[in-house]
Formats: C-alpha cells, structure tokens, sequence
C-alpha cells in the first residue's frame, strides 16, 4: 500500500464479510496495525487511507 508509507502491507479476512487490516513491520521494535476496518465496497474509502496515513507519520515521528 505504497500510497500510504513505505512498507505497509495489508491482509485481507473474508470471514463474514470482508475485513482489511493495514499494518507496517519494517520497524525494529514492533509491527504496527495502523488501521482495521469492515470494507464494504470494492474500493478502500478515502477516509480509511487517511487514517492510516496519519498514523503512520505518527509513528515515524513526522508532525
């Protein structure tokens, strides 16, 4: 998911209904799940990659 970070990879769950998990592992310490959420169309919403943006500035220290 290069629109979001470097490295931030994405796992799909098709376990009643679809579920998506967005989470980055290229740091030392951790993986982080940046952001989980039900997908309820074929297309990610807007607002769901923004929130994971954020989050992952957050977690490299960028304002």
């Amino acid at each position: 998911m290069k629109a979001i970070g470097p490295g931030v990879m994405e796992i799909r769950i098709h376990k009643e209904g679809e579920w998506r998990v967005i989470y980055v592992a290229k740091f030392e310490k951790a993986v982080y799940v940046l952001h989980a959420f039900e997908k309820k169309t074929q297309k990610t919403r807007q607002a769901d990659i923004e929130i994971a943006k954020q989050r992952y500035k957050e977690i490299e220290g960028k304002p």
